[in-house]
């Protein structure tokens, strides 16, 4: 009776305990896991470190707008000043014509941005959806000048200018930026995503090809037409070199030249500088703010197909 007894009750046991098989297979399981959470954490960790490198220059720049000169560029840096000037974003538009400036830099970049997301999604349509002899041939001749660098064709380029009478005036730079090799690039690696037979259907109902890129193409096109809007209405923005050689007078200069008014020849009023920094950045920060959503799905999808 008691060996009966001892028998149940050791094969209840042995029913009860996990089996090694069962151990083994969860461990393993687990381990994943918190090996997949520990390189999620370093991953994101490391991506907050790299954004608030880069954000780093722009916190100094807001800091040094509301400094005085002889505290910009102490060592080390003294994140918080100990007294704010903030009359320096009141001053300043009284140091220099500021206003005069942002609207030139306003004009041009409104103005050189339409041109090349006209001329830039025209030509991408023929390039994507035309069919003429050699089309792939001149498409990559036309690419690769994008790898020329700017100062291989700039003194040809300002001896044009001068003989034709251009010099010192907007229309040189419009006429220079107004077509781009990399609008063309990202506007027809975005228009290879669109069917062929959304165009054949068209032209079957009588729209010829102006109409297809008029009235089909580019509705479907907002988010490369956004980027392509964005990345060169930042980048006429910002250009110094270009105003710098062709504008002489004081009332055609962008935002760029005329802060050169703060740097003297012994001496620059390092704060003026930063405040007007601070300014210029505002409008490319509205424009993105309001392009983001189409500029990330423009650049997200270009080249898918």
């Amino acid at each position: 009776m008691n060996t009966s007894v001892l028998r149940e009750d050791s094969t209840t046991a042995g029913a009860s305990r996990p089996t090694g098989g069962g151990w083994g297979r969860s461990a393993p399981g687990s381990r994943r896991r918190t090996a997949r959470l520990a390189g999620r954490a370093l991953f994101y960790t490391a991506l907050i470190a790299l954004s608030a490198a880069i954000l780093v220059p722009f916190a100094w720049m807001l800091v040094s707008s509301v400094k005085r000169d002889n505290e910009v560029l102490t060592v080390p840096i003294q994140w918080i000043p100990q007294e704010f000037h903030w009359d320096n974003f009141s001053r300043i538009w009284t140091r220099i014509p500021l206003l005069t400036y942002l609207g030139n830099s306003l004009f041009l970049s409104v103005t050189i941005t339409a041109l090349q997301v006209l001329t830039g999604s025209f030509a991408a349509y023929g390039f994507a959806k035309a069919r003429f002899p050699g089309r792939d041939a001149l498409f990559l001749a036309y690419v690769s000048t994008i790898a020329v660098p700017w100062q291989a064709y700039m003194v040809p380029q300002y001896i044009i200018m001068e003989r034709l009478g251009l010099v010192n005036t907007h229309l040189s730079l419009i006429l220079l930026q107004a077509f781009g090799a990399f609008g063309v690039f990202l506007m027809r690696q975005y228009y290879l995503t669109i069917p062929d037979e959304i165009g054949e259907a068209a032209r079957l109902d009588g729209l010829s090809e102006y109409g297809i890129w008029a009235r089909i193409v580019l509705p479907l096109s907002k988010p490369a037409l956004a980027s392509l809007a964005l990345l060169t209405f930042v980048n006429t923005w910002n250009d110094y070199m270009g105003p710098f050689i062709y504008l002489t007078d004081n009332e055609l200069w962008t935002v760029q030249i005329g802060l050169r008014q703060f740097v003297g020849i012994y001496d620059s009023e390092y704060a003026m500088i930063m405040t007007g920094s601070v300014l210029s950045v505002l409008p490319i920060l509205v424009v993105f703010l309001l392009g983001q959503r189409y500029f990330v799905q423009g650049i997200a999808t270009s080249g898918m197909k």
